[in-house]
C-alpha cells in the first residue's frame, strides 16, 4: 500500500518496479540526440499505413509489443492497461491496442499522459488491485498539427516559442515484483508478423517509490504556440508541492525532469521556483530539449506531445538509471489542457503536471 504524504503525494510502502519498456519514434527523432537509444525509428512517418492517425496508433501497438516482449510477459499476463493520446476520443488509442483485448483505462491528460498513467498503474498494484499493468502513450505531428492547429497542406509559419509535436510512443510494464514476475502465470513464446521469440525478463530497469499528483493551473495564457510558458506554472505548482510533501530539496535528486517546456517553458520554470524559493537550474532537464538537436533540426523551442516524455523516458532516463549514472530522479510530464473548441472560444490554456520518483534498482 501507500502512504498519503502532504496534500498531494503519495509515498510507496513497497516500490513498484518499471519490468520493461519500449519506444518507438519517427524519422525526425531518430535523427536527433538521442536517436540510437530507441527501440524502432520509422522510415517514413506513415508507419506502411494511409492515414497520419493510423500511424500513430501503430506507434501504440508496437510499442506495446516490444515492451510486453522485453520484460517477458504475454496479454493475458497483463491485469490491466492505461493508455492515451492527443487525439478526439484517444482514436490512436483505441484503434491502436484494442488487438490484445486488455482492460482498459481511457486516459486524457494531455501531453502530461504518460506521468498519470504510471501514476495510476503504480496506484492499482500499491493497492493490490493489479499485479501487472502496461501504460502507453502516443503523439504524431502531423496528427496533432491536424488536431490542434493546421493541416500540413496549409503551410503556415511557426513563431520560435513554438514546439515541435514529437512522432513517438513510449510503453511501460508494471509490476509488484522486479523480475517481473508473480505467482500465478509463468511467461512462454510470443509470435508477432510471423517472427516468434522467446522473451526474457532481466529485472527491473527502475522502481516507482513516490507519486505527487498534480491540480489544474491556470495563469490565463491563451497562446497555443507557446506551450512551454503555458504548462510552465502547472510545472511549478505541482514541484513546489512535491517539495513541501516530501520534505525534499532539489539536491536531494540527480535530475529534475519535465516533459515538454521547451527552452521558453524551462526558463519561466526556473524564475517561477527561484520565486518559491528553490534553485533547480543545475538539476532540471527537459525531455523536448533533449529529443532534438537545437542547432540542426528546426523545432524551434523543441519538442512536445505525449510521445516525447514517454519516449525519453524509455530510451535515455531509464538507462540512466538502469546503469547506476543516476540514483534518484523526479519525472514530471506537463500538459496543457487546451482542445480547438476552447481555443476557438478565445479560453485560456491551463496546464496540469503529475511527478513521479524514479530510483534505480542497483
Amino acid at each position: 500500500m501507500g502512504q498519503h504524504l502532504g496534500k498531494s503525494s503519495i509515498r510507496l510502502e513497497k516500490p513498484v518496479y518499471i519490468t520493461g519498456s519500449a519506444s518507438v519514434v519517427g524519422k525526425k527523432e531518430g535523427e536527433g540526440p538521442l536517436g540510437l537509444l530507441f527501440d524502432m525509428v520509422g522510415e517514413d512517418d506513415l508507419f506502411g499505413c494511409e492515414t497520419w492517425e493510423e500511424a500513430e496508433s501503430s506507434l501504440q501497438k508496437d510499442a506495446v509489443y516490444l515492451a510486453m516482449e522485453k520484460a517477458g510477459v504475454k496479454p493475458m499476463d497483463v491485469d490491466f492497461m492505461f493508455a492515451g493520446d492527443l487525439l478526439g476520443q484517444s482514436i490512436a488509442t483505441s484503434f491502436g491496442i484494442s488487438c490484445y483485448e486488455i482492460p482498459l483505462f481511457g486516459l486524457y491528460g494531455a501531453c502530461s499522459t504518460c506521468g498519470e498513467s504510471l501514476a495510476l498503474g503504480a496506484m492499482a498494484i500499491a493497492g493490490n488491485f493489479a499485479q501487472k499493468v502496461v501504460c502507453v502513450t502516443s503523439s504524431h505531428f502531423a496528427s496533432a498539427e491536424k488536431e490542434f492547429r493546421f493541416p500540413l497542406e496549409y503551410g503556415n509559419q511557426r513563431p520560435l516559442s513554438a514546439s515541435w509535436t514529437v512522432t513517438g510512443s513510449g510503453a511501460f510494464v508494471l509490476g509488484a515484483e522486479p523480475d517481473g514476475k508473480d505467482n500465478r502465470r509463468c511467461c512462454g513464446s510470443t509470435e508477432v508478423s510471423g517472427e516468434k521469440t522467446t522473451p526474457v525478463s532481466k529485472g527491473a530497469r527502475a522502481r516507482i517509490t513516490g507519486i505527487t499528483v498534480g491540480k489544474i493551473t491556470d495563469y490565463g495564457l491563451k497562446d497555443s504556440m507557446n506551450m512551454g510558458a503555458c504548462m510552465a506554472p502547472a510545472s511549478a505548482s505541482t514541484l513546489e508541492q512535491h517539495f513541501i510533501d516530501f520534505a525534499s530539496q532539489p539536491d536531494d535528486y540527480d535530475k529534475i525532469i519535465t516533459g515538454d517546456l521547451g527552452s521558453v517553458g524551462q526558463r519561466v520554470l526556473i524564475d517561477l521556483m527561484r520565486e518559491r524559493g528553490y534553485d533547480i537550474s543545475s538539476r532540471h532537464m527537459d525531455c523536448g530539449m533533449e529529443i532534438f538537436d537545437a542547432e540542426s533540426q528546426d523545432t524551434h523551442a523543441g519538442g512536445s506531445g505525449c510521445g516525447c516524455s514517454a519516449a525519453t523516458l524509455s530510451a535515455y532516463i531509464l538507462k540512466q538509471l538502469e546503469e547506476g549514472n543516476w540514483r534518484k530522479v523526479l519525472f514530471m510530464p506537463t500538459g496543457a489542457l487546451l482542445s480547438k473548441t476552447s481555443f476557438n472560444e478565445g479560453k485560456s490554456v491551463p496546464g496540469i503536471a503529475h511527478a513521479l520518483v524514479l530510483e534505480s534498482c542497483l
